[in-house]
């Protein structure tokens, strides 16, 4: 591929410049059939980083992905063998669109060990990840023009998702205990009086993508009692809750609020993202539509992949292994912020995860790091720029370091390559 840097030839060959006349007939011919829907789905910036940082030679403190080295892998090669001899062709075929009794009612013992209790299998729906179910929550409950709410910063993925849906999506603040109940309230409370109609507050309270910070548990039953003051939901994302490095994982807002709260959660943390699956547990008077959106866009969560994640729950230690993975990301966290303090140029700010996969950078306020993420690149290291995680256009001086998938080693070589490119930047503001 062509390089950016690199001048265009001077004569095309004829094949060639007869394929782009054809490209740009066609493109002319059919640019009126997007829809305006289309217009608002956008290429996400962390995979735009991920497909660089596979490069040789780079240090990707980019992407959030879990450590799948210390899986049995050959166990589970044997595991998913046997499932296609015994079990061939249940495995292989259409499968129900909620999702498989057993690893519904597996879910729900899951869902226990993080201090949701009382859930029914017949109130889960298995997904193609929690992705598929925020898409799918927006399908169901917004109109174009409606207003989603989330933390300020969050999760590009859903960012993404909503503003498919023609959604306007508001940010409330955050401090180091979380989403601000102040703001919130305040929030809503000028929304409501401009006419808004608000559906939805989107959540990742546990370990928060991209800042990494954990809603308090003080603050958790005031945010709900907020959202059902004002007759909104409550969409709570909580891949990372059972990756608490210490202690127990904090009570969900889903545990005392049945009715207030879907809950999304994710095999792909606490297993392996390639299973793709996922799963919302719904508020009883919501679920057949929910369920009903969801079969509509998959058919059917897949038969084989849900038979392996059955196994791995009923044969395998899997929480043994989970809590080897938090010794191991707990390691790596305190690595990240071991260098960051030895390397990191005075200004700069980062937050300090009790669990999950990412810590968050603040520069000073008028550095924009997009800008420095091409000079991260020719030093070696890959980081997200912040103005990812939020809906509005402004620069940011926030960017995303992700630890779970590097070793320590790796880490400290990483920011020592990214600190002189800060270093750099602050002096360049001084100026």
């Amino acid at each position: 591929m062509m390089s950016s840097r690199e001048p265009a030839p001077a004569v095309l060959p004829p094949e060639t410049e007869a394929a782009l006349e054809r490209a740009g007939d066609s493109a002319s011919r059919h640019e009126a059939l997007f829809s305006a829907r289309a217009a608002n789905i956008k290429q996400s910036a962390v995979r735009d980083v991920f497909d660089i940082s596979v490069r040789p030679g780079l240090v990707s403190l980019a992407g959030g992905s879990p450590y799948l080295k210390s899986l049995p892998l050959e166990d589970l090669g044997r595991t998913a063998q046997r499932i296609l001899a015994e079990r061939g062709l249940e495995a292989l075929q259409y499968g129900g669109g909620q999702g498989m009794d057993e690893l519904r009612a597996l879910v729900c013992e899951v869902m226990a060990a993080e201090g949701i209790t009382g859930a029914e299998p017949e109130d889960v729906v298995i997904t193609t990840g929690s992705q598929s179910a925020q898409d799918v929550a927006a399908k169901v409950f917004c109109d174009p023009g409606d207003v989603v709410l989330c933390e300020d910063p969050t999760y590009v993925g859903a960012l993404n998702t909503f503003e498919a849906y023609q959604v306007d999506v508001v940010p409330v603040a955050m401090d180091d205990a979380g989403l601000i109940p102040e703001e919130l309230e305040r929030t809503l409370g000028e929304l409501e009086a401009a006419g808004r109609t608000v559906k939805l507050l989107y959540t990742i309270p546990s370990f928060n993508n991209p800042s990494g910070i954990t809603l308090t548990a003080d603050r958790r039953q005031r945010v709900v009692e907020i959202c059902r003051a004002h007759g909104i939901l409550v969409l709570e994302d909580n891949p990372y809750g059972m990756l608490r490095f210490d202690g127990e994982p904090l009570q969900p807002l889903r545990a005392g609020n049945p009715d207030d709260v879907i809950y999304l959660g994710s095999f792909s943390k606490i297993f392996a993202p390639g299973v793709r699956l996922g799963w919302a547990l719904v508020p009883r008077h919501l679920y057949r539509r929910f369920y009903l959106a969801c079969e509509a866009v998959v058919l059917c969560p897949s038969p084989l992949t849900q038979l392996l994640v059955i196994s791995y729950l009923t044969e395998y230690d899997w929480r043994g292994h989970l809590e080897r993975m938090r010794g191991l990301y707990r390691e790596r966290r305190d690595a990240m912020l071991r260098s960051l303090a030895a390397e990191f140029p005075d200004g700069v700010g980062w937050t300090e995860p009790d669990g999950g996969f990412f810590v968050w950078v603040t520069l000073p306020e008028g550095i924009d790091t997009y800008p420095l993420l091409r000079r991260a690149i020719d030093a070696g290291v890959v980081f997200i720029p912040g103005a990812a995680f939020t809906p509005s256009d402004d620069p940011s001086s926030k960017l995303r370091l992700a630890f779970s998938a590097v070793s320590p080693e790796e880490i400290e070589e990483g920011i020592r390559r990214l600190a002189p490119i800060l270093r750099a930047a602050i002096s360049e503001l001084g100026t």
